[in-house]
This record gives C-alpha cells, sequence and structure tokens, in this order.
C-alpha cells in the first residue's frame, strides 16, 4: 500500500484507529493488574491471616522456650479451645516437640508442607497444611498447622469470575459505545435532522457548529450539508423573487395591450403597437427563463479558446446596425494576442449585453472603449462608457435582476436583466465581472481565464 493512498491525518479512520487501540490496551492492562490482584485474592493467603499465623508460630516458640515439651503441650491444649484444626509444633528433625509422637497419618502429611506465601488451592484431600517456622529463631522447629476454614481464600471465587469475565469488559465496551454513538452517531443523527428539515421545507434549518467544524469526513459532509442548504434556499429566493419581479414586469405592457384593444386605433397603428409590446414581452420572457436557467444549471459548460479581438468585430458591428452609432465609437484596444478560455455563446451574449448597456446610457457621439492587460492566469479586460456613472452605493445592485436605476419604463430602457445575465454567465466559466466608477463613466471588469497557448487564428 502506498502511503499516498493512506487518509489525512484528520480522517475519521484515525479517530476509530485510535480509539480501537485504546480499548484494546485498556482491556490488555486490565487483564494483567486486574487478573494478578484477582490472583492475590483467590490464591495467597490474606494479610489478616499471615498475620494471625505468624503470631501463633511465635507463641508456639515461646512455649517451646519456657517450657519445652510440658510448654508446647500447654499451648496445644489452648489453641484446641480456640482453632478445630490439626496443630502441631515440629522440630528441625520432623519429629514432634510435644510429649504426643506423631502418628502415620501425621508424619505423611509433613511431606506436603506449604509455605505460608506459597499460592493456596482447594484440593480433594481437604485442607492444605502450612510450615511456619519460628520467627526468632527458625532452626529450633516451626509451627505445623493444617489451615483453619476461615484462612482459605476463594472464598468469593465466582464472584470476581463475574465481575473480572462480565462486569468489567461488559462496562469498557458500554464505553467504547458511548464514543462510537458520539463520534458518528451523533453528527449522523444531525444530518438526519436536516433532511427531515429540507422535506418540512425549512430550508433554513443549519447543522451545529459541533459538526460543521469537525476536521474530518463528517465535517466535510455537514459542511457539504450546510452549503447545499444555504444553496437551496437561496435559489427559492431567487426563483420566487424573479416570479414576483416578471409578474411586475409584465404587468405594464399587458395593460397597455388593454389600452390599445380598448381604444379606437386605426388598424395598422394597433398592429404596430400589439408587435412592440409582444416583441417586449417575448425579450422579457426570454430574458427570465435564461436568467432562472444561470442561476439553477451548474453543469459544466464546454470550453473553447475565443480570441476576444475577432468576438469584439463581430460584436460592434451588430451594435452599430441596432443603435446607429458609427464604428469608430466602439473602439477596442485588445492585441490579437488576448484569448481566453470559455464557453462562445455564454460569453458573447455577456460581453453583448454589457455592450448595449454602455451605448444605452451614453451621449450620442461618446466613446465605448475596451481594454485589459494579461494577469497571471486571467485576462482582466475592463469596457468604459461616457454615461453619468453610477452611485457608489449601487455599483454592486445593478447586476440585481429587474433593476433600472435610470427610472426608465419597462421595455423601453431595458428590463434591467442585462447585467445580471452577464454576471451569471461570466461567473459560471470561472470568471468575474463588478462595476466601477471613473469619474467621466462606469468601467465594467471582466476577469476572464487565459489561454496558454493560444491556436493560430
Amino acid at each position: 500500500m502506498k502511503w499516498s493512498s493512506l487518509p489525512g491525518r484528520h480522517s475519521l479512520f484515525w479517530k476509530l484507529a485510535l480509539l480501537l487501540v485504546a480499548f484494546c490496551l485498556l482491556m490488555i492492562w486490565l487483564s494483567w493488574s486486574w487478573g494478578r490482584y484477582v490472583e492475590q485474592r483467590n490464591l495467597y493467603l490474606s494479610d489478616e491471616a499471615r498475620v494471625t499465623l505468624g503470631t501463633y508460630a511465635r507463641q508456639a516458640e515461646q512455649a517451646w522456650k519456657s517450657g519445652q515439651n510440658t510448654g508446647v503441650d500447654a499451648w496445644i491444649q489452648q489453641m484446641a479451645s480456640r482453632e478445630k484444626s490439626w496443630i502441631g509444633v515440629i522440630g528441625s528433625d520432623l519429629q514432634s516437640l510435644s510429649s504426643y509422637p506423631l502418628t502415620p497419618k501425621e508424619a505423611q502429611h509433613l511431606t506436603f508442607l506449604r509455605s505460608a506465601d506459597w499460592p493456596v488451592s482447594r484440593h480433594a484431600r481437604g485442607l492444605p497444611w502450612l510450615n511456619i517456622p519460628f520467627p526468632d529463631d527458625p532452626s529450633l522447629g516451626s509451627l505445623v498447622i493444617e489451615l483453619p476454614q476461615r484462612f482459605m481464600p476463594g472464598r468469593y471465587r465466582l464472584f470476581w469470575q463475574v465481575v473480572t469475565n462480565g462486569v468489567i469488559p461488559g462496562l469498557f465496551t458500554l464505553l467504547l459505545c458511548v464514543g462510537l454513538y458520539r463520534l458518528l452517531v451523533v453528527p449522523l443523527n444531525q444530518l438526519r435532522e436536516q433532511a427531515n428539515a429540507w422535506r418540512a421545507e425549512q430550508l433554513n434549518a443549519r447543522l451545529s457548529t459541533e459538526t460543521t467544524q469537525r476536521k474530518d469526513e463528517l465535517g466535510d459532509l455537514g459542511r457539504a450539508f450546510d452549503q447545499m442548504s444555504e444553496r437551496l434556499q437561496s435559489t427559492v429566493a431567487v426563483q420566487q423573487q424573479l416570479l414576483r419581479d416578471l409578474s411586475h414586469e409584465l404587468r405594464t405592457p399587458l395593460s397597455r395591450l388593454r389600452v390599445a384593444c380598448d381604444g379606437e386605433q386605426d388598424l395598422a397603428a394597433l398592429r404596430e403597437r400589439l408587435a412592440r409590446e409582444i416583441d417586449g414581452m417575448q425579450r422579457l420572457v426570454e430574458d427570465s427563463l435564461q436568467l432562472a436557467w444561470l442561476d439553477t444549471e451548474r453543469a459544466p459548460l464546454p470550453e473553447e479558446q475565443i480570441q476576444i479581438q475577432a468576438l469584439w468585430e463581430m460584436l460592434s458591428e451588430n451594435a452599430c446596425f441596432e443603435s446607429g452609432w458609427l464604428p469608430e465609437q466602439l473602439r477596442c484596444r485588445l492585441e490579437a494576442d488576448c484569448w481566453v478560455r470559455g464557453h462562445l455563446n455564454s460569453l458573447a451574449q455577456a460581453l453583448e449585453n454589457i455592450l448595449r448597456n454602455a451605448i444605452r446610457h451614453s451621449p450620442p457621439g461618446a466613446l465605448v472603449v475596451l481594454d485589459g492587460r494579461r494577469d497571471d492566469a486571467y485576462w482582466h479586460l475592463w469596457l468604459d462608457d461616457q454615461g453619468p456613472g453610477v452611485a457608489e452605493s449601487e455599483l454592486e445592485r445593478i447586476f440585481a435582476p429587474f433593476i433600472r436605476l435610470d427610472g426608465s419604463r419597462p421595455g423601453d430602457g431595458g428590463f434591467g436583466l442585462g447585467l445580471s445575465i452577464a454576471r451569471n454567465a461570466v461567473e459560471r466559466q470561472g470568471g468575474l465581472l463588478w462595476a466601477q466608477n471613473t469619474g467621466h463613466g462606469l468601467r465594467i471588469h471582466l476577469r476572464l481565464l487565459a489561454v496558454r497557448s493560444p491556436a493560430p487564428a
């Protein structure tokens, strides 16, 4: 596996791997440390038992030193009332230090003596026999005792097995599930709630910052959900505003048509009026539909190499024919090496709308000039007119649909859709479009992708 194919350091993979590795290490540590603790409780004598047996050994030593066999006999009789187990005091030669010799069965037990530090387990032959040397002088002898039942470890063996093998692993597994739930299920539930909000037409619903600020795949998914929600909300708002503006713009020509039909004009004048109003409404509907398509359609447009100088010659020729301007009034200062990459029809319509807007707002005899410069991977173009310009606060507003700052009537001065269509068309090709006052007119800026090595014309 190549290192380049590994997920990024903020990937959800590493979080899950870290969580599972931590869980495994925790279980290993638990089985080692807790297992040793349980082993101590189930196989070895408790501290209380060790202290008690050590005290017995000290008493037996003192009894032997003070009274020899008689002292040991008296001490054994005294211990018989306290412990029900067999108790004997044995010398270093494995002979009884009391007045009573060992029976063959008792002597046989001496071959299976255990130290108090050894593990103790239950077996079929009964309770284990322990050998506890005299604490002061082990060479004199030792205490041999059949371990009392109350000192036997492992009385709660079943309980500790249930705790060790069931309760504790279950608790740690529950903690692992809680971690996985917070890591995976909680953000997925939020995504589901937002999807349900969309289904209920609540497009303003947004995910919590806890989800969108994550740096893993779920954070990317959450941010994509929020961006999609904002896009849906913006699209619906634009479409609703477009319908309201379109109905408002259509009301005026329809009213004029009604007046013309009810008037007493001759047939030729009526036909001319009807044709003009119908053409205006058709252009309005076509521009509105194109604006709506540009605003909602996000499929990539086919690109090609476009020479701006040649495109300007075609557009300026059409503009001169429509407006009556002289070709000398529409100038292009760009050289033939100005090639951009984009969709020809969309870029041509955008530049045509900008040119028509400049001609419409410039006085007779004015100049409209297209110029630009190369800016790294882009061409920065600008078109200057000699109109009155626009207030600084309105420079961005002129790109909104159905905005006519000059107060012209619908249809006569345009419908306020040209610059909006132009901006949408340019932005769909990865470019930018904005306006600037120059002091003697309005300048429209275009930033378009440049062609590195243009094909020969």
